[in-house]
């Protein structure tokens, strides 16, 4: 087996958007990992969108100064939604003629794939560095048109309304409900729960949403705890636009030094792979415990969820004596049977398949075969 798609192995991903997240989960699952799919928003397709078309119809009429695209893939689809109603030819001609500013190389690629040229891009990605920009100009008297991400409201429309500019606002996908909310509400008691290794959030809306759902479950504060301890569960963004709301509510996510999707896996990759604390040396081999699995020399070890806590107790412990009582605090429920315990170590032992993994130590409990350093 290939060495890269090791690198995952035994993680479990959450995954929250849904535009890309099969390309996204593609990538994950070729390194090895589980990936769940809890999209927190849908996308609303922007073809039978009658207020795009009007927005359209009223610039066609009226032709922009300036042209504010900030989505390469709300550019794509604004001129597909134009053509569908017949309108790509004027919209292409009133493009061609404005002055065309992107947020960003994404955009910048997409006005290049319809023939046409960006006069400024914002290297920053970010709308905050166009408003700066465009208003340093001034913008007083001239009309601009903005195509919006999905979340629509980014300050530009308001601040250059402010200054005197005609402001035409144009949202060329939107934002609609979770389309699984069960998988979400999941999504939100596995994070609780650390039964995962990952979150990534791929647009700022779909953060937002993430924390409105654990608002709604009443979970925020231990969801944010969660993805704040630096053992605890990784979120992942793929930019610091996505970052923002996450960050307002106190959680600091990784986010790749290029904002892409691609960096994006490389560097949540990087982090998952390298990250794990629990890694024993034992007799039997490497022991590796994840939030959501077990590697034995790189397998992963079948436990239930009441196995695995035990194992991390042991693996915790490293080496060191575990009583019986810490097994069974380990164990769901308050059993004071020290039978209990007996069988939550015998199939810790049948899951290594006959590997010297567990030792008994008479009259005092139980601990790893764990190997000293060289």
């Amino acid at each position: 087996m290939n060495q890269s798609s090791e690198q995952l192995r035994g993680c479990r991903v959450i995954l929250t958007g849904q535009r890309r997240s099969a390309e996204l989960a593609a990538a994950l699952e070729r390194r090895g990992a589980t990936v769940d799919h809890a999209p927190t928003l849908s996308v609303v397709p922007h073809v039978d969108d009658a207020e795009l078309l009007s927005r359209t119809k009223e610039l066609i009429d009226e032709p922009p100064d300036t042209v504010i695209i900030t989505t390469g893939v709300g550019f794509t689809g604004w001129v597909e939604a134009a053509d569908a109603a017949g309108l790509a030819e004027p919209l292409l001609d009133l493009l061609g003629a404005a002055r065309l500013v992107a947020r960003g190389p994404k955009a910048r690629g997409a006005i290049q794939a319809a023939g046409l040229s960006a006069d400024w891009v914002a290297e920053s990605e970010t709308s905050a560095e166009i408003r700066d920009f465009l208003l340093a100009e001034g913008v007083a008297g001239r009309r601009i048109a903005v195509q919006h991400h999905g979340a629509g409201a980014d300050g530009m429309d308001e601040a250059f309304q402010d200054t005197g500019a005609d402001v035409c606002s144009l949202v060329v996908y939107r934002w609609g409900p979770a389309p699984d909310p069960d998988a979400v509400r999941a999504a939100v008691h596995a994070v609780v729960s650390r039964e995962c290794d990952a979150v990534t959030f791929t647009a700022a809306p779909g953060a937002a949403a993430f924390l409105q759902a654990a608002r709604d479950e009443g979970l925020l504060a231990e969801v944010v705890a969660a993805l704040s301890d630096p053992a605890g569960v990784l979120a992942a963004a793929v930019g610091d636009t996505t970052a923002a709301p996450l960050r307002a509510a106190g959680i600091e996510p990784l986010v790749p030094d290029r904002f892409r999707m691609g960096a994006l896996v490389r560097t949540l990759v990087a982090h998952l792979a390298g990250r794990h604390g629990l890694r024993v040396r034992t007799a039997a081999g490497e022991l590796r415990v994840l939030s959501a699995a077990a590697l034995l020399d790189g397998e992963v070890i079948a436990l239930s969820p009441s196995g695995l806590a035990v194992l991390r107790v042991l693996a915790e412990a490293d080496g060191a004596v575990v009583s019986r009582a810490g097994i069974l605090a380990a164990l769901p429920g308050s059993s004071t049977d020290a039978h209990a315990a007996e069988v939550a170590i015998s199939r810790l032992r049948d899951a290594a398949h006959g590997k010297q993994l567990v030792t008994t130590v008479v009259k005092r409990g139980y601990r790893l075969t764990v190997l000293e350093a060289s």
